[in-house]
């Protein structure tokens, strides 16, 4: 380059040809070296899409404190907790999928919101939180149970947002269903196999775009300043594909529209807040390109790019990777066998059923 040229002398990162070009994904690390590192210790709170869990399950292997405020009934054995959704998250909200289901998430918390349309009904008489409709797909026994225990989940919500050092939010999302009557979101279509009826009357599509979901975080922002002013927020976009799309593009369209809003999205949060950061999970997934990174069905995020997004994770925040347990000390369960808790599942096999597909 001839001198004076702005682009003489910029960094290996800034440059495809040095730090992406010829490589294996294993040896692409496209994080921002300039990012504050996280203590080791640290209360780390995780919410977001079904990806989110991937970066929840070895955040304690990366020497952090993953904060569970709603563990569940020990007697009840680990995995079936996790079924119904206890100890997947920092507290019993299952998947928040959208911005916009999360400011209302803490709004609810704090008593700012309360959604007219307080349950759902399925078949044999039971009832699901319409909020959090994969996390109990049985069923509550009665109205008065699943108020309950909603209020309950709220409480520990408080404690999270409250407690937390780290907030490391996974935006999965663009499109979702939310109630005409009041603007309340929801995480899945009602009547798309998770309970409730859906009515036109009642229920209305969206698909976010990047000021709402800009206007969603600063809301977020906001809220969480008043009870926790130190927090630190990391964003993440999920790379995991929609499962379906009720826009009138094809579902690969609408996946990369949905995606590049939220990516977009959180550049803006970045610019607007100081105590933001972005970790991009999204990019290091679909770098590695569709064979390696996913399983056959093009959704399914493989162990191998798991590990190498959270060994980005720990160059990024300063992180060194634990140690293997010492011979002797009880191994816990290995993160890529663990069971993703996502209510698309559900939808997915009501759809079927709809299709009358085998």
């Amino acid at each position: 380059m001839q001198a004076g040229n702005p682009y003489r002398g910029l960094p290996d990162r800034a440059v495809w040809r040095q730090c992406v070009g010829g490589r294996s994904i294993e040896t692409i690390f496209p994080v921002d070296d300039r990012t504050r590192a996280i203590e080791r210790g640290a209360r780390v709170a995780t919410a977001g899409s079904c990806f989110a869990q991937r970066i929840a399950a070895n955040l304690v292997r990366l020497g952090l404190e993953h904060l569970d405020h709603e563990p569940g009934p020990s007697f009840v054995p680990h995995e079936e907790r996790r079924g119904l959704g206890y100890g997947v998250y920092s507290a019993r909200y299952g998947n928040v999928y959208t911005a916009a289901q999360l400011v209302q998430l803490v709004e609810r918390a704090f008593g700012i919101f309360e959604p007219r349309e307080p349950v759902w009904t399925k078949t044999g008489g039971l009832f699901v939180d319409p909020f959090r409709p994969g996390i109990h797909v049985s069923g509550f026994v009665s109205v008065a149970e699943c108020l309950e225990d909603r209020r309950q989940h709220l409480a520990a919500v408080r404690t999270v947002l409250e407690a937390a050092d780290v907030f490391v939010f996974t935006l999965g999302l663009t499109e979702a269903w939310r109630s005409r009557e009041d603007g309340a979101v929801f995480p899945a279509c009602p009547g798309s196999g998770l309970g409730g009826v859906f009515d036109a009357a009642r229920h209305e599509f969206v698909d976010f775009t990047v000021r709402d979901v800009v206007a969603s975080m600063d809301r977020f922002l906001e809220l969480v300043r008043t009870r926790r002013p130190g927090l630190r927020v990391i964003l993440t976009v999920s790379p995991v594909p929609l499962i379906a799309t009720f826009t009138d593009r094809h579902v690969l369209t609408a996946t990369t529209g949905s995606k590049a809003v939220l990516r977009v999205a959180c550049d803006e949060i970045r610019r607007r807040h100081a105590n933001v950061d972005y970790f991009p999970a999204y990019e290091i997934v679909t770098a590695g390109g569709p064979e390696w990174a996913f399983a056959p069905d093009r959704r399914t995020v493989e162990p191998r790019a798991v590990a190498h997004v959270m060994d980005c994770f720990a160059a990024q925040f300063g992180l060194a990777v634990l140690p293997p347990l010492e011979a002797g000390a009880p191994a816990p369960t290995p993160v890529s066998a663990r069971r993703i808790v996502c209510d698309e599942d559900e939808v997915l096999a009501a759809m079927v059923l709809d299709r009358g597909e085998s």
